[in-house]
């Protein structure tokens, strides 16, 4: 896997991604405190309402972005996508009001909107040889669960020694490396797209997604996915102080489970899919998402002690290595179903999807969990994710046909 470190391009291009995905950790928990501090005990209120803002700038943005810079050179794009993330991060610590941050939010989350598909979408340009791209993934897989347990860890271990405000500091510095790395990386000559009308140019990656079999696949398996995690990452807290009556760091252990099933398929993943098709290995992942959160539901339900602590450690080990399954591959889907022209509209459309089923599966996990409990409310997001498997195995068709990939 770490072959394709040795290619300069995507070695900065992936420590860029790596860097990035640290200081927006930072700006997670230090979001959280200066919540508290302008909010007090509606810290919480304004959390939700940010997470929501975050979601509506993913999904309105990233499509229209896409349409406007499509026919402009990529690095300048990355860089100033960088740079506005940058002074959002400069300017948190300034605010004295809610409404302050959810303005900066939608700012940062726009330009993260824009970074990120068009990021994504460089890759396979950088990495033709698809062996390689899908090492590529699972590298990017690996940085994204590596970040979500480390970057608390440096955050807790800052704040002993600094206040938290100046930790949208390093986050500052986190997005002022990755512009540097961006701006030293050697982009490969990519075309420009055809002059187009700005509405076709808005709807090429939902119409690509539409009238390609496997794309509609995926975007169904997004809803199995976006079904589970949104189960783990709302209700996991809950779950952890309230029935179990456990202490906080088993928190921190029960998400480290789910991390880590995503961490170890996305290490045996690259040899996998030189074996096997991505077709099998998704639809297994999708199939064993809802089976996971069936599974949950039991074992809160009937609680027995120790065992019941450990059977959830594996379960969410499960699901974090099912919801790996489908997400590591999906790429390599993106990648076969566009030409380089369309290639940025798709990965902008796979992006805005994918974020509009977490907008509809995020309140649904935190209003049912409060208003029927956890395991009626697993119950009810397996069956969500069983209609998506559903829908993934009935839109697949073995093969791409060439009539299908162009814009």
């Amino acid at each position: 896997m770490i072959e394709v470190l040795r290619n300069p391009s995507y070695a900065k291009l992936f420590s860029a991604q790596v860097i990035a995905l640290l200081g927006t950790g930072l700006l997670t928990v230090a979001l959280g405190l200066l919540a508290f501090d302008i909010a007090g005990g509606d810290a919480g209120l304004v959390l939700g309402t940010a997470m929501t803002i975050k979601m509506i700038a993913y999904v309105a943005v990233s499509p229209v972005m896409s349409a406007l810079t499509v026919r402009l050179p990529r690095k300048p794009v990355l860089i100033s996508a960088d740079l506005l993330r940058l002074a959002v991060a400069l300017a948190l610590p300034m605010v004295d009001q809610a409404w302050q941050i959810y303005v900066l939010i939608f700012i940062l989350q726009a330009a993260s909107a824009t970074f990120t598909p068009t990021f994504q979408a460089v890759i396979p340009e950088v990495l033709p040889d698809e062996r390689q791209y899908t090492r590529a993934l699972s590298l990017s897989r690996l940085a994204y669960d590596t970040e979500s347990l480390v970057s608390p860890m440096i955050a807790a271990a800052l704040l002993t020694v600094v206040a938290y405000n100046n930790l949208f500091i390093g986050t500052a510095l986190g997005f002022f490396a990755s512009t540097v790395l961006v701006l030293s990386t050697r982009f490969p000559a990519i075309t420009p797209a055809e002059p187009a009308p700005f509405l076709d140019r808005l709807t090429l990656g939902a119409r690509i997604f539409w009238r390609t079999p496997q794309l509609r696949s995926l975007l169904a398996m997004n809803l199995v996915v976006a079904a589970a995690s949104a189960m783990v990452i709302v209700n996991t807290v809950v779950l952890v102080q309230g029935p179990l009556q456990r202490p906080e760091a088993d928190v921190a252990l029960l998400l480290a489970a789910y991390g880590a099933g995503s961490m170890i398929v996305a290490l045996i993943i690259p040899r996998l899919l030189d074996k096997v098709a991505d077709q099998p290995v998704m639809l297994v992942g999708a199939g064993v998402l809802p089976v996971g959160l069936v599974a949950m539901a039991a074992a809160i339900a009937v609680p027995t002690g120790q065992a019941q602590w450990i059977g959830l450690l594996i379960i969410w080990l499960l699901l974090g290595a099912a919801t790996s399954l489908v997400l590591t591959p999906s790429a390599r889907l993106l990648r076969r179903a566009s030409t380089e022209e369309s290639r940025p509209a798709v990965f902008a459309a796979q992006f805005s999807l994918s974020h509009a089923c977490f907008l509809l599966t995020y309140p649904t996990a935190g209003a049912l969990g409060a208003w029927l409990g956890l395991p009626d409310t697993a119950l009810i997001l397996a069956g969500l994710g069983l209609f998506g498997a559903i829908l993934a195995v009935a839109a697949w068709r073995p093969r791409f046909h060439s009539g299908l990939t162009s814009p």
